[in-house]
């Protein structure tokens, strides 16, 4: 439990920091882009685009409201994603901060989720801009997207301590990244309903791929709550949210535990 205490403590340390610190990021990110900010848009709104020529008109395999579908999937995605793949190599990335003054290396791995969740919100603001576009019709199940996302960054954070701890001594871990997350990206369904297309010939195989991967099963229940009106699978939401959890406690305990000898790694 004293790790834990040491983990809210060092939140409330260093709120101001990881504010600054995520600001000053997000700055240097466009500093140097003449679009500045836009390019957080247009990066999933191309993919959108490409993705809908060709599963939506190309192999005629498109869901209903499918701009908005893959759209939703790109948004959380990405959040995901690139949260873990960074974290990867954070610790090398701030070898000169953390080598010469002590800092919570869990500071760094939100710092890194404040910038990603920056741009996740903008992309919701866009979402919330085509459903209106797309006329999507509305009802209280819009509110269960918050079980979904709050899953979600439990479940990011947990694997990002993980992520972290290993990259500091595997120097290869951003090459497997590489090949492991663009394999997920199609097991996933952020460009296709596992349910339909898949569940139709191979039920189990759906179950597998769509309630088994819990990023698939939050992605699919967020876009069921937000465009289609329904409600999440409680039970698996349940599962997911202890699993999180747990994987919360143990990256914490594992990173305050070794933290001190990352910089020997490095």
């Amino acid at each position: 439990m004293k790790i834990y205490r040491q983990f809210f403590a060092d939140l409330k340390k260093y709120k101001s920091y990881m504010i600054c610190a995520a600001k000053a990021e997000l700055k240097t990110e466009v500093a140097d882009s003449y679009l500045n900010w836009v390019w957080w848009i247009l990066e999933p709104f191309c993919l959108m685009l490409v993705y809908t020529f060709i599963f939506g008109f190309v192999f005629d395999k498109s869901e209903a409201y499918f701009p908005l579908f893959i759209f939703i999937g790109l948004t959380l995605w990405n959040f995901f994603s690139v949260n873990e793949r960074k974290s990867a190599t954070i610790v090398r990335r701030y070898k000169s901060v953390v080598s010469r003054v002590y800092l919570p290396k869990v500071v760094l791995l939100i710092v890194n989720m404040m910038t990603t969740g920056f741009k996740m919100c903008i992309s919701l603001m866009i979402v919330v801009v085509m459903m209106i576009f797309f006329r999507v019709k509305l009802s209280y199940h819009i509110l269960f997207i918050f079980p979904g996302m709050v899953v979600l960054m439990i479940l990011t954070f947990g694997l990002m301590c993980f992520e972290m701890h290993c990259g500091v001594y595997i120097d290869d871990l951003k090459k497997v990244n590489d090949i492991v997350f663009k394999l997920l990206f199609y097991l996933t369904g952020i460009i296709f309903n596992i349910d339909q297309r898949i569940g139709k010939n191979y039920s189990e195989l759906a179950t597998i791929l769509g309630k088994w991967n819990p990023v698939a099963y939050l992605i699919s229940s967020v876009r069921n709550a937000l465009i289609y009106n329904q409600s999440p699978n409680w039970k698996w939401m349940l599962i997911w949210l202890v699993i999180s959890l747990l994987l919360c406690m143990a990256g914490i305990r594992l990173v305050y535990r070794n933290e001190n000898n990352y910089v020997k790694g490095i």
